[in-house]
């Protein structure tokens, strides 16, 4: 069930909403929570309840395998420790098996000639964000760090309906103490007004916004031949923004559903393009799952210890495999491979000791990471390649006509001429316009995260917020699937 549905923002919500605090006000606690449960596997259920059993049952591995972590009996360290390597082997399988069987048997054939046929696994939703939210509970339990172990509880913690799909990526810590609290047992006036908002914000992000600039990111990347000098920017920049207001969109959606249930989620994007440099940007993008990569992939590797050459090769280790996390193709490999490379080379100038002006800090670090979105977009390097030569200029620049009569001198260089600039890619000038409004957005406005702290329920925020879900609803005839859905 997607977000920016009528199903689930008229039916599904609401009726899960009153169902869940009729319940608790008929103090029936557990039966509330575990409604909530049915309700979360009847949304994840949606696409296709086939998969339904995959996620109870890696529930029930993980919550046995966590459990017997902090049981008294597991008291040899090496005991625990070969357990938890079990739990983690036994996840990394199960995604490694949907996730990556083709892509390995794909380069299986190419290396050795062979031709072993391929699986063509349909992808489970959600798999890669359960996974690690469930790798990240045994790692915590290992550590001593978790104290609930209901499985009701644990299975609650696991489903949320608003963080399942696509995050944020969620710690049992963060969670269930929320679940647990009494003051959140009751109807939150303020938060349900909140919830609102920051829903709102985020249907309009993700309807208005992002599937605007997809029209041209895909006519860019999929269809276009060639792309001229202004169409490549403009497709690598529609797909920069449209990644970006896709998925930041979703979060809020996320954030402001599970407000109603006076749950709060995680931050999971703070201006990410605002950054001066590439640690900051990892700081603020997609937040939690940085986190992640960062506390058990990173850390555990030996971090920034074991002097500054094992530092750099961490980097470059760690964001590989959050390259290979985020799909499985040499493309996300070689992108995860330039962000390690970046964040090994911004932490080399630093300890050199060099600093550099904030306005071009800002615009390398936004133009590396809009490139380093081609490679994530591109279905194959060659398409990467296509839109990276014209943005060289190397497939010819086209000037519009009207500017013919005073620079029609240009002409005489063979790669400047006339015509229609986004030919290929469609939306002439409103491609341009909406590049333009989109920067004023992310550099300019606060962010929701901001609006959200010092929201007031005011006559103007109301018809602000009013306004913003009017011009959403009216797209949602066009319901598109969230691009992280794919990862």
């Amino acid at each position: 069930m997607l977000f920016n549905s009528y199903e689930f923002i008229f039916i599904f919500l609401p009726i899960s909403f009153f169902i869940y605090f009729f319940l608790l006000e008929k103090r029936l606690i557990t039966g509330a929570k575990a409604f909530l449960v049915f309700t979360s596997l009847f949304f994840y259920s949606w696409w296709n309840i086939s998969y339904l059993p995959l996620i109870l049952i890696s529930m029930l591995f993980n919550y046995t395998i966590g459990n017997s972590l902090n049981e008294n009996f597991v008291k040899v360290k090496i005991h625990k420790k070969s357990l938890l390597i079990f739990g983690i082997l036994a996840n990394l399988a199960l995604l490694g098996y949907f996730k990556y069987t083709d892509f390995f048997l794909e380069n299986f054939n190419l290396l050795f000639g062979d031709s072993v046929s391929l699986l063509n696994l349909a992808l489970p939703l959600a798999i890669s964000f359960f996974t690690f939210q469930q790798i990240a509970y045994l790692v915590d339990s290992y550590r001593g760090e978790t104290a609930e172990y209901d499985f009701l509880n644990y299975a609650l913690f696991v489903t949320f309906f608003p963080q399942l799909i696509a995050g944020p990526i969620v710690h049992h810590k963060e969670m269930m103490p929320q679940f647990a609290s009494r003051w959140n047992l009751v109807k939150n006036y303020k938060n349900i007004a909140i919830g609102i908002f920051i829903f709102s914000i985020g249907l309009f992000k993700k309807v208005v916004i992002a599937d605007t600039f997809a029209i041209w990111a895909t006519n860019g990347f999929d269809i276009a031949p060639t792309l001229n000098f202004i169409e490549a920017w403009a497709t690598s920049l529609s797909y920069t923004f449209q990644l970006y207001f896709d998925f930041s969109g979703y979060t809020d959606m996320a954030i402001g559903s599970a407000l109603f249930f006076n749950i709060k989620l995680p931050i999971n994007f703070n201006s990410p393009y605002k950054s001066t440099n590439i640690q900051e940007f990892w700081r603020k993008w997609h937040i939690t799952l940085s986190r992640f990569l960062k506390d058990y992939i990173y850390i555990p590797l030996g971090g920034n210890r074991k002097g500054n050459f094992k530092t750099y090769t961490n980097l470059l280790a760690t964001f590989i495999l959050g390259g290979i996390w985020h799909g499985a193709d040499w493309t996300f490999v070689f992108w995860g491979f330039m962000h390690g490379l970046a964040l090994a080379i911004h932490r080399f100038w630093n300890n050199l000791g060099f600093t550099m002006n904030k306005y071009l800090a800002w615009f390398i670090t936004f133009n590396f990471i809009n490139i380093a979105w081609v490679f994530f977009r591109a279905k194959e390097f060659s398409d990467a390649f296509k839109i990276l030569s014209g943005m060289l200029g190397m497939s010819g620049i086209v000037l519009t006509k009207k500017y013919e009569n005073f620079l029609g001198f240009l002409s005489s260089y063979d790669f400047i001429s006339f015509g229609t600039v986004t030919e290929h890619i469609t939306g002439g000038s409103k491609s341009l316009n909406y590049i333009l409004i989109a920067f004023f957005i992310i550099l300019l406005l606060n962010n929701s995260n901001q609006y959200q702290k010092s929201f007031k329920a005011t006559g103007k925020v109301m018809l602000f917020t009013l306004f913003i879900f009017i011009q959403s609803f009216l797209k949602l005839g066009d319901e598109s699937e969230f691009l992280y859905f794919n990862f």
